[in-house]
């Protein structure tokens, strides 16, 4: 019941609807511009520098954007990055064959793409209560699986119907209704954080916090690994509906893992939570190293992803405990940010060693990545558990404000 007692609550299934329809254009833009890019000519080394100018684009981006959330508000902030973004869309669909029009819309939609992903969790405190806090956070991991599916699906329409630019055009589109449905949100519009922080550091000041978001950079290396590992897979052995199939089984698992772990009421404190969560997922990539026959592959697909969305929930609350006052959105940010450079990293190292190895040891650098992210949360979960003492320095209380996750001044332990 308590997901349909979460989805009774005025201006949730708009907000949550409107974070996923607002965050489609970033699953679109790894599939949409390399397809708008060879369908002009453009060689793959191109392919490969436009695609990563958006993603580092992106990873830089939000942390500054989250910074700024924090100090105006979410409605001067995400109405203005959606438009840039457009713009940025725009450019790329115009001229595609213009190698530095093409840079520039990259950079661009990737810098200004709007923080929604956070600004929809700092939200979810004072929207909910308590009492159906875990399963919004829930429902949130759940849901974000959906865009990595819908994202690419959407392209495949619209190169289908159209062509890859036409698919550019729908994500600029996308990205601006989404954000408009989230921002004439009275909870979106009315949100500022009661805090002002003047450290510059921000968020990165609370070291327990550090150790949070170090932690989660290993499983985005997992991630990483397995993206291009399962192209490697699908190469080698017959998979119906290939790679992206298998993908798709990983995301289905991380979804039915986020839904359980909804309906559960576990006694011990997010912080204790984190370092098992963390070793199931480490144990989950260990077993790829098998690389067995597809059908077993498929069931492993799930596997891998049962213990990534749990995870992300528990850290979800936890960021909300462990970032100092006045800059939880900026905490969102980084984590988006860290998980990101993680995949970058996974999928680098996975596909250097398929060039120069074999796949049980680019399987192997997945799992390399999920333990020693697994370890260094299992060693650091003390201060985890202890982690705001070093994280209330340097804020000036503002007037007028809603408190955000992690804002409330009477509860500060995790």
């Amino acid at each position: 019941m308590g997901y349909l007692s979460l989805l009774r609550v005025p201006y949730v299934v708009r907000l949550l609807l409107g974070s996923l329809v607002g965050r489609l254009p970033s699953a679109m833009a790894a599939v949409a511009i390399p397809l708008a890019l060879r369908e002009n000519g453009a060689g793959y080394a191109f392919v490969g520098v436009a695609a990563g100018a958006f993603a580092v684009a992106a990873a830089v981006g939000g942390p500054v954007l989250g910074r700024m959330v924090d100090r105006v508000g979410q409605t001067r902030v995400l109405l203005p990055a959606a438009l840039a973004a457009a713009a940025g869309f725009a450019a790329v669909a115009v001229a595609p064959g213009n190698p530095y029009a093409v840079l520039t819309g990259a950079v661009l939609a990737g810098a200004a793409t709007p923080p929604l992903e956070p600004c929809l969790r700092v939200l979810w405190p004072n929207l909910v209560g308590p009492e159906l806090l875990g399963s919004a956070y829930a429902l949130d991991a759940a849901a974000q699986e959906l865009i990595f599916i819908g994202g690419p699906l959407v392209v495949a329409g619209a190169v289908a119907l159209a062509s890859p630019v036409a698919a550019l055009w729908a994500g600029a589109a996308l990205g601006v209704a989404g954000v408009l449905f989230v921002v004439t949100a009275p909870p979106s519009r009315d949100w500022r954080a009661p805090f002002r922080s003047t450290d510059w550091l921000g968020p990165l000041r609370s070291r327990a916090l550090l150790l949070l978001l170090a932690g989660l950079t290993g499983a985005g290396v997992a991630i990483g690994t397995l993206n291009v590992l399962v192209v490697s897979y699908a190469e080698e052995h017959r998979v119906f509906g290939g790679a992206p199939a298998l993908l798709a089984l990983n995301a289905l698992g991380a979804m039915i893992g986020a839904l359980l772990y909804g309906t559960m009421r576990p006694a011990a404190r997010p912080a204790r939570r984190v370092p098992p969560l963390a070793a199931g997922l480490a144990g989950g990539y260990a077993l790829l190293c098998l690389l067995p026959a597809p059908p077993l592959m498929a069931c492993l697909m799930i596997v891998t992803g049962l213990f990534l969305a749990p995870l992300l929930t528990v850290t979800f609350a936890l960021i909300g405990q462990l970032a100092p006052r006045g800059t939880v959105t900026e905490a969102f940010a980084w984590l988006v940010t860290l998980i990101t450079s993680g995949t970058a990293l996974g999928s680098a190292a996975a596909g250097f060693v398929l060039e120069h190895a074999s796949a049980p040891w680019a399987a192997a650098c997945g799992a390399a990545g999920a333990a020693a992210g697994a370890l260094l949360l299992f060693a650091g979960r003390h201060r985890l558990a202890t982690g705001r003492d070093d994280a209330t320095a340097g804020d000036v209380p503002e007037t007028g404000g809603t408190p955000a996750a992690g804002d409330v001044p009477e509860n500060r332990n995790a």
